[in-house]
Parts: C-alpha cells; sequence; structure tokens
C-alpha cells in the first residue's frame, strides 16, 4: 500500500458539518417565518455557486447569497443580519471524529493541510474553535479562485514542494474537490458524510463515511 507524505482536507463538509452551521445560520438571519422552496440550503448552494463564478471574499459570498435566498422567499433580509451570517462560520459544528482522527494521522507521521473556499479569518477561526491541529493551510483568499478551480492545489505545492504523487486529497465534494484533484493527478479519498451516492466520473482511491473510518484505512 503506498504511503502518502501529505494529506490535504476540504474543510467544510469534510471536518465541519458545513449543512448544519448553514441551516442553523442562515434560518437564524432569515427568521422562522421565512419558508423557500426546496429547503434553505439548496436555495443557498444556488446563491453560492453563482457568487463565486468571479472571487470575491467569502464573505461578501454569504451576504449575498443571504440577500439571494431571502429575496427568492419574496422576502428581505435585514443587512445587518446577514452581516451575522457571514460572520457564522467559526461557529459551524465540527464533525465529532475530526479532532481526533487529524491528531492521529499527525502522529502517524503524515504533514496535514486544509484547502478551503474561505477567508483566512474564518478557516483561522474554525481551527481555533474546533480545536484542529495542521501544518498549514490555502484559502480562496490566498489564490482568489474558488474550487474546483485548481489554485488550491497549485498554491499548496509551490509552498510546500510537494508533488503530485506525494499528496491525497481528503474531501466530501465530489464536484469541489474529487473530480478536479483527478484532472491534475492527485489521488483522494471520499468522505461520504452524507450518504451520497457516487456519480460515474469521479473514482477516488478510498472512500470511507467517516475520518474515523479512512484513519483506518491508512498506514
Amino acid at each position: 500500500m503506498k504511503r502518502y507524505r501529505y494529506l490535504t482536507f476540504d474543510c467544510y463538509g469534510t471536518l465541519v458539518d458545513w449543512k448544519s452551521g448553514i441551516e442553523a445560520s442562515l434560518g437564524a438571519a432569515l427568521g422562522p417565518a421565512v419558508r423557500v422552496e426546496g429547503g434553505l440550503l439548496a436555495a443557498y448552494l444556488r446563491a453560492e455557486k453563482e457568487e463565486e463564478t468571479t472571487y470575491k471574499k467569502y464573505r461578501e459570498v454569504l451576504w449575498r447569497a443571504a440577500i439571494k435566498v431571502a429575496l427568492s422567499a419574496g422576502t428581505e433580509v435585514d443587512p445587518r443580519k446577514a452581516d451575522a451570517f457571514a460572520a457564522s462560520v467559526p461557529d459551524w459544528p465540527a464533525f465529532a471524529d475530526a479532532k481526533a482522527s487529524l491528531a492521529g494521522l499527525s502522529a502517524k507521521g503524515y504533514r496535514l493541510y486544509i484547502l478551503s473556499n474561505v477567508d483566512r479569518d474564518l478557516l483561522e477561526g474554525t481551527i481555533r474553535s474546533a480545536g484542529l491541529v495542521v501544518d498549514g493551510f490555502v484559502t480562496a483568499e490566498d489564490t482568489l479562485s474558488y474550487k474546483p478551480a485548481h489554485g488550491h492545489w497549485m498554491t499548496f505545492m509551490k509552498r510546500t514542494g510537494a508533488t503530485p504523487e506525494e499528496v491525497l486529497h481528503v474531501a466530501q465534494s465530489v464536484f469541489h474537490d474529487i473530480v478536479p484533484t483527478q484532472e491534475i493527478g492527485i489521488a483522494s479519498a471520499w468522505v461520504n458524510r452524507y450518504g451520497d451516492r457516487l456519480p460515474p466520473e469521479a473514482s477516488p482511491l478510498y472512500i470511507a463515511d467517516s475520518l474515523n473510518g479512512l484513519s483506518g484505512l491508512l498506514p
């Protein structure tokens, strides 16, 4: 079994339960009376995807997406509450196995990096609040682009001197992470946190339903 030197991780969806975080925080911003066809999360994801076609800070993506979701429900959101939603990222809950799994993988000798579609201060807040220990990170603020663009991996390899063959990327999102790593020759591990079906275009090297489960597969 091949031994990788670096493990890179998506954060929100892989280490942090972004679905619960978004639903709770956006629901609080919009208020209990607001109902969106298809649910808040689906509406948010549509709005976020539209906002990420060109780079802007992730706080602005969150703020604009909250405004769009409210408009889609035929209402408006107080800009101060949209601000609160944009600042809520470090409060989104980490998965129960995230902290211990990272610690265990570090103890095995892996170098751990997070590659995330957020601003530096938001990710730093998450790392502190969740007690995560990593060797470094790359954010959208560093690359001025959002995954599935390749900038995160290219910046990570430039900073560390890593080659694609030395890296295993660990992520929940097939669209943002698994497919683009295939395009640049980096192996991936799909952590299927939400019981999704693997699409035919994706071919991760490892599949697990948790970080704890994946940790048991890695030497």
